[in-house]
Formats: structure tokens, C-alpha cells, sequence
């Protein structure tokens, strides 16, 4: 099969045996970014920032095999990296490998980091391998299944975000206890720093001084918000004064991904076209969640929502789909439930009235035990993993750009 031109300079450049003839710069490491699916990638952007700067590192990026896999050309292409192929990843051999997703980890020749791609570890998913019988329900990134591979530990590192999590992670798999590190949440440290520009993000999303912005956020699957509850989404649109509220829509980039972006765009256009903003899946999303007045969630990171100090309401929350000691679970022990027989302005006051903001807290204070130094700590370990001396200069948690919404032309198409 012949190579593309772009696919030819992938496969040879800078990584073929002769690399000191044609590379301009001569990294002393290499460091492999393994991005399963946008999301995944999203959160590694946290962790390969924290090498900017340095001339000594060289990151390379390459796409996993992930059943949620679409999009993620698109999104490397966007970021401009140097691109391997998979098959040609995992036949070479680098420094530090850094992953927020576990499939085929145990497939590369390299020490692995691997971060979660969301608000801590919340879900529960079905047991055991496939081709197995399924005889209970883990919890995503702390079970056997993800981070055991013939009978070894696969990451050398697994970053937590909050103490806790070790409890949790030493009743689901002991044998991975002394490869867990407590780092922290760099999206709870970019709220934190983003509350202070609440009133940019508004003006950014059209908001009014008098109006009330409801960020409405779904994870994927039939279980979320838009899965369960496509007509609560309606309502919030249709239902509340256009004078009085802005309704935002968040999406779990796995949803975009799954239907393909025409598809969600074409089914959203109607409601764009009545003043949904719906939040492009490339933007920053802290923005939207900064900006409300109201959060309207599911089970998915609108846990992250804990933190913005309004009240979170929920849409869905499946039955059995999160871990019962988990954040997440708590914040959805108390949080109101929108009711489809009453009317949604009253809803939304009486949750306002009744906010405690000590429970929120309480809630917020187990998404980290490290509030601030994610990238501080997240550095370190890179650092030590490769065995260089780390910048001098200390690395800053920066508040969130401002969030980008998809547009609609008059036709309705989605633009």
C-alpha cells in the first residue's frame, strides 16, 4: 500500500535510525501522548502542556484503538503534533508514555502514566474481560480489569485526585496501591481560577446582566440527560421566559463523537434557532459551567458543577450506574430532581431558595486533596519518571479561555 505524503513523513521523521541527519533539534527524551478518544485527549492536554518550553523533550502523539475512537483524527490534526501510527507506536521504544484511557497500554515499550479523563471515579461498569462471564459491576479505572494484564500491574503510575480514592482503589485491585499517586484535578483547579471571570464568560455567551444562564450538561449513553430526557431539554427552551433565562448545552464529546457532529448539529438546529447555545465540543467547556445560574446534570462531570457555588439539578441518574461512595453519588443523593409536571421556572427559584452551600462544599472538598497543584505535582512525577531536572520556573494553573457555542445559518443548517 502506498503512504500519503503526510502519512510517509509520520512513519520516518524524526524517529528512523538516521534521526540526527534530519531532526533540526536533538531531544535528549521522548515522550509518547496515547490518545484514545477526545476526551482522553482533552485531559492529556493537561499533563503534555506541562513540558512547553522544554528543548529537551520531544512528544510525540499517536491514536489508540477505542470503540469511541471517531473524532480523534480531527483532533490531532488540530493540535498540530507529530502524529505516529499505532502500529508503529507500539513498536518503539520512549522514555514516558502518558494515557487517560487503558486500552492496549500494555502493547507499548515504555513506563506508562496514566491520568483519569474525568471527574474522578465515579462509574461503575460490568465485570470481568469479554469472553468472560460477567459476574458483577467495577469502577471504571480502579478495577482489575483496566489496569491488570497477565497478571502485572500495566501503568507505572496511576494518578489520583484525592485520597480517598486510594480506599477505593485498594478494595477493587491492592496489587496496584504502590503505582497510585495522589496529584490532584487540573479542572477543578481551572474553575477555581475561573470563578473570578464569571462575568467575562456571561458577556462571552450573550447572557444579561438580568438574565439567568441554565447550563444544561449530558454525558453519553442512554442513560444521560439527552438520552433519557431529549424533552426536558425542549422544555428548558421553550418553557422559560427568553427575557429572564439563556439555556446552554454541554455535551460529553463521546456523544458528538458517537453520531457524528452533522447529526448532532442537525438534531439541536430547531432549538439553536430558539436560543440554545450549545457549546462546540473543541471549546473549553469551564467556561459554560463558570458562567451559570443553574446546572442542570445527569451522573456524568456535572459533579465538576459542585464547585461553582449555584445549585445542580438533576435530569438522570440511572440506578446502579455509579459507585455508591463515590463524589458523584453523594452530590446526587441531594441534589433536586427536575419533575416533568411542574412548571420548570418554579423548579429552578425553589432550588435557588433552598441551596446549602455546605453540602456542595462538602461534595467539592472530595473531587481533590490537592486543590491548586495539579501542575505542580503532575510536573514532578513526569519529571522524575524521566529522569530529568525540572524547569526552574513554576508551572501556573490559567483561568479558562472564553467558551465557543455553534452557530446556525438561516437554512438551519449547523455551522
Amino acid at each position: 500500500m502506498s503512504l500519503t505524503m503526510p502519512d510517509a513523513h509520520r512513519l520516518l521523521v524524526p524517529v528512523r535510525l538516521d534521526v540526527d541527519r534530519w531532526a533540526t533539534r536533538r531531544a535528549r527524551k521522548k515522550v509518547l501522548a496515547v490518545v484514545h478518544t477526545v476526551t482522553a485527549g482533552q485531559r492529556l492536554l493537561e499533563a503534555v502542556r506541562l513540558l512547553e518550553g522544554d528543548a529537551r523533550v520531544q512528544v510525540f502523539f499517536t491514536q489508540a484503538p477505542d470503540v469511541f475512537s471517531h473524532g480523534v483524527d480531527f483532533f490531532l490534526e488540530r493540535l498540530g503534533g507529530l502524529v505516529l501510527p499505532w502500529h508503529q507506536a507500539v513498536h518503539m521504544p520512549f522514555d514516558l508514555a502518558l494515557a487517560a484511557a487503558h486500552g492496549g497500554l500494555q502493547e507499548l515499550h515504555a513506563p506508562v502514566i496514566v491520568l483519569p479523563h474525568g471527574a474522578g471515579h465515579n462509574k461503575l461498569i460490568p465485570a470481568g474481560q469479554r469472553g468472560r462471564r460477567v459476574v458483577g459491576r467495577g469502577i471504571y479505572g480502579l478495577d482489575r480489569q483496566w489496569l491488570i494484564q497477565d497478571g502485572r500491574v500495566v501503568p507505572e503510575s496511576i494518578v489520583l485526585a484525592h485520597h480517598e480514592e486510594l480506599t477505593r482503589l485498594g478494595r477493587e485491585c491492592p496489587e496496584a496501591l504502590p503505582a497510585a499517586e495522589v496529584i490532584g484535578d487540573p479542572c477543578s483547579d481551572r474553575i477555581t481560577a475561573s470563578l473570578p471571570q464569571r462575568a467575562l464568560y456571561r458577556d462571552a455567551l450573550g447572557v444579561g446582566a438580568r438574565q439567568q444562564l441554565v447550563t444544561a450538561c449530558s454525558t453519553w449513553g442512554p442513560g444521560s440527560l439527552l438520552g433519557r430526557q431529549w424533552e426536558l431539554l425542549e422544555r428548558l427552551v421553550d418553557e422559560l421566559p427568553r427575557e429572564d433565562f439563556r439555556v446552554a448545552l454541554l455535551l460529553h464529546p463521546h456523544v458528538w463523537n458517537a453520531h457524528g457532529e452533522w447529526q448532532i448539529r442537525s438534531w439541536l438546529a430547531g432549538l439553536g434557532r430558539s436560543g440554545l447555545l450549545v457549546i462546540s465540543q473543541y471549546a473549553d467547556w469551564v467556561g459554560a459551567l463558570v458562567a451559570a445560574d443553574h446546572i442542570v446534570g445527569d451522573h456524568g462531570s456535572s459533579l465538576y458543577g459542585a464547585m461553582t457555588g449555584v445549585p445542580v439539578l438533576m435530569g438522570s441518574v440511572p440506578e446502579g450506574d455509579l459507585d455508591p461512595g463515590s463524589p458523584a453519588a453523594e452530590l446526587a443523593s441531594f441534589a433536586p430532581r427536575l419533575h416533568a409536571d411542574r412548571p420548570l421556572v418554579r423548579q429552578l427559584a425553589r432550588a435557588a431558595a433552598e441551596y446549602r452551600t455546605e453540602r456542595y462544599e462538602q461534595v467539592a472538598a472530595r473531587i481533590t486533596s490537592e486543590p491548586g497543584r495539579f501542575a505542580v505535582r503532575m510536573r514532578a512525577l513526569i519529571y522524575r519518571k524521566l529522569r530529568l531536572r525540572a524547569p526552574a520556573v513554576r508551572p501556573r494553573t490559567e483561568h479558562a479561555p472564553l467558551p465557543v457555542t455553534v452557530s446556525h445559518d438561516e437554512r438551519g443548517a449547523a455551522r
